[in-house]
């Protein structure tokens, strides 16, 4: 009985930081995954796809319902919800079970489980991390529908009426927007990455989650006693005396720390010698623009437009696209608006679509490259924004450019959208600001070329270290490769952000490295001129930038390029700015 009892320390993804302590719920499913096959007789098959479109409907309303009841501060992300409630519906989806259960006469919830498996598949080789995250949107949509198909009946969060803490397998956007903060304190789960729509919506609600923990499940039990840390990612069960006495002070520095950030905010980013920086927020969907306001946002730095394109076996139509964007725009007015154009490798993505597989996506035929055999769905997309442009301060953002033929013949589809909309008598804006990821390192060696084309670089770091260092940080057996302050990768941002400076452009950066304000001392001394990161890491990152002075981060600059190693750069980091940086976080 003694090792039931002893301090435990668990693992996982950091969904949403903060600390809680607290007792845990677990949100039992069991049941669910457990599904035979079995064949069916002809006569019985109307009867299995009446029983199947019986389940769905069933689950469309329960959602529908969940939707009506989200709480004020999760209405934004309402979109999630309604984007589950078109899967529903979805022919490559909802069509292809019922094909299956008619020409293989198998039962409803077999057919379920089958597609549901092909269709993840489909998201789960896609590098993005966003996208592929897209795979747990199908695996919700299916889990209500098999739930009824069984005769589970769906957890009920919103009646928890105890401070506790949850406890799932994984739990979805749905279930998670259910949450009353008054009672649910923070979450864990086994499944799920910290870009899945329900770690997004734990972020919104500003409570501790660590996802992807694989067995909390089957460790923890009803009423155990947990510490969740979701800045750290980890979570302690049966915590030991000195162990809770430890977390309930950082517990309540965390509150007071972030309190103290969170109200200084809205004051402009600017160094202690004097020198302002721009510090904008990433979104997904336009719901996420409250978030980047709250948060003191200058601005959006990448608004990613694949949501639109996903779960659907058609192209969106320009009206669809515009009033997205319109929207965005509009509510960002007059700060900027930043518009990446589609970024996806093809049918991986788009369901509907129908190209080769391949061998290697990350380096096939994707974002730009994509866009560009497709022309007519580019210029749809440009007709959208160039209209969305005339309501508010819009640029756009081109995406894995590697040399200068794809900005040529782009420039030339924005030109015929722009010539389309003139004709068609739409109002519209043809004089936005064009500019480039520079995430392939071909662009960043011709950077001083390309400055020639655009106005303005964006880099993009995710994708950057992992081409520079021939790294797939996806893959766990060279992940621990990856690393920000190679110094490779620094010398290739200080190579484009200079030569973006000779041709008098800016240079922002919109990559996770964005984020953490470790690197801030080394971009504010190469010359960033604007950085975008999650709305929740923008207080932090502009309070720091207010505690160091461009001038000595310059002279710092001059060591950092003379380190060997990423370890001896973050040590020489820790070494000169290590106080400064500790105390301008959340930090546990």
């Amino acid at each position: 009985m003694q090792s039931d009892v002893r301090e435990m320390i668990l693992k996982g993804i950091s969904g949403s930081p903060g600390i809680c302590i607290g007792k845990a719920y677990l949100v039992d499913k069991e049941g669910v995954d457990v599904i035979e096959k079995y064949s069916i007789s002809p006569e019985a098959v109307r009867k299995e796809v009446d029983r199947f479109k019986t389940a769905v409907t069933k689950a469309r309303n329960e959602l529908e319902d969940t939707i009506k009841r989200v709480p004020e501060e999760l209405r934004h992300h309402a979109a999630i919800l309604e984007t589950h409630l078109l899967l529903h519906k979805d022919k490559m989806f909802y069509g292809k079970i019922i094909d299956m259960i008619k020409i293989r006469m198998i039962n409803a919830e077999w057919a379920l489980k089958e597609t549901t498996a092909q269709t993840k598949a489909m998201f789960n080789d896609i590098s993005d991390p966003y996208l592929k995250s897209r795979a747990a949107d199908i695996e919700h949509v299916a889990e209500r529908i098999m739930g009824n198909l069984v005769g589970i009946k769906a957890v009920n969060i919103a009646g928890i009426d105890k401070r506790v803490i949850l406890v799932a397998h994984n739990l979805s956007p749905a279930q998670t927007s259910q949450i009353q903060l008054e009672k649910v304190m923070g979450f864990i789960t086994d499944r799920g990455g910290r870009a899945s729509h329900t770690s997004i919506i734990a972020r919104t609600l500003e409570i501790p989650a660590v996802l992807g923990l694989d067995n909390a499940t089957s460790i923890i039990k009803n009423d155990n006693i947990i510490i969740v840390d979701g800045t750290a990612g980890i979570v302690i069960v049966h915590p030991e005396e000195e162990t809770l006495i430890r977390y309930d002070e950082l517990a309540k520095k965390y509150a007071q720390r972030k309190a103290d950030i969170l109200r200084t905010s809205v004051r402009p980013a600017e160094s202690i010698d004097g020198q302002a920086f721009s510090i904008m927020g990433n979104i997904e969907l336009p719901e996420e623009v409250v978030a980047v306001k709250d948060h003191g946002g200058d601005g959006i730095g990448l608004y990613r437009t694949e949501f639109l394109y996903m779960n659907r076996d058609t192209f969106p139509d320009e009206q669809e696209l515009f009033n997205q964007y319109k929207e965005v725009a509009e509510l960002m007015y007059p700060q900027p608006v930043t518009i990446r154009t589609l970024d996806v490798n093809g049918d991986k993505a788009i369901l509907g679509m129908e190209t080769p597989d391949e061998a290697n996506p990350a380096l096939g035929l994707r974002a730009i490259r994509f866009c560009l055999q497709k022309p007519g769905m580019f210029k749809t997309q440009f007709r959208a924004i160039l209209r969305a442009a005339a309501f508010g301060n819009v640029r756009v953002l081109l995406p894995m450019i590697s040399g200068s033929e794809e900005i040529h013949e782009t420039l030339k589809i924005i030109d015929q959208a722009a010539e389309s909309l003139e004709k068609d008598g739409f109002p519209y804006n043809r004089n936005i600001k064009t500019g480039i990821m520079i995430e392939v390192p071909s662009a960043a060696i011709i950077a001083d070329q390309l400055a020639d084309m655009v106005d303005f670089f964006s880099i993009g770091t995710n994708d950057l270290v992992q081409y520079t260092l021939a790294i797939d940080r996806g893959n766990r057996q060279v992940a621990y490769l990856y690393n920000t302050l190679h110094p490779a990768v620094i010398r290739m941002i200080k190579f484009v952000v200079d030569a973006g400076k000779k041709k008098q452009i800016k240079t922002f950066m919109c990559g996770e490295m964005a984020a953490e304000i470790f690197n801030l001392p080394i971009l504010m001394g190469i010359g960033i001129d604007a950085l975008s990161m999650a709305p929740q890491s923008i207080p932090s990152v502009k309070n720091m930038i207010r505690k160091i002075s461009v001038s000595e981060s310059r002279l710092f600059l001059k060591e950092v390029l003379k380190q060997t190693s990423a370890a001896d750069t973050m040590q020489l980091i820790t070494d000169t700015y290590g106080k400064t940086l500790t105390n301008g976080i959340y930090h546990t």
